[in-house]
């Protein structure tokens, strides 16, 4: 199953990379997302919660590119390190992070996404690290 968790992940997020939309179809109705990376995030529940983080991470760039470069299994979780080219809005400041995510899978339906601007919090989150 934990391959199939793999699979799940890159597609969803290959479709998203190459259309900049979610694919619904892959995230649960009731899908949480907690960005570790954005102070005071706040909650992001369901479909429209995450929309809401997607247009809040994108109010900050004018531009932005996200290029998923290693997927690794942990069971019911599957860890995503990427690596994200961003253009800060109104400062024009071009950066280039490794950032990781983790996404939660039950009954083959992305249930969780945790974001960190950290490799080493996702694997401690998915319980890959010491």
């Amino acid at each position: 199953m934990s391959q199939e968790n793999v699979e799940i992940v890159q597609n969803a997020l290959n479709g998203f990379v190459a259309s900049d939309q979610a694919t619904w179809g892959m995230l649960d109705r009731d899908i949480e997302v907690h960005d570790h990376d954005i102070m005071d995030a706040g909650e992001y529940r369901g479909h429209a919660g995450f929309e809401r983080w997607i247009e809040d991470w994108e109010s900050a760039w004018s531009e932005y590119s996200t290029q998923p470069q290693e997927f690794i299994d942990a069971g019911e979780r599957v860890v995503v390190f990427i690596l994200q080219t961003t253009t800060g809005q109104g400062s024009g400041l071009v950066l280039e992070r490794h950032d990781a995510m983790v996404f939660e899978l039950r009954d083959a339906m992305i249930v969780r996404l945790d974001y960190y601007n950290s490799r080493s919090q996702a694997l401690q989150a998915a319980g890959l690290a010491a």
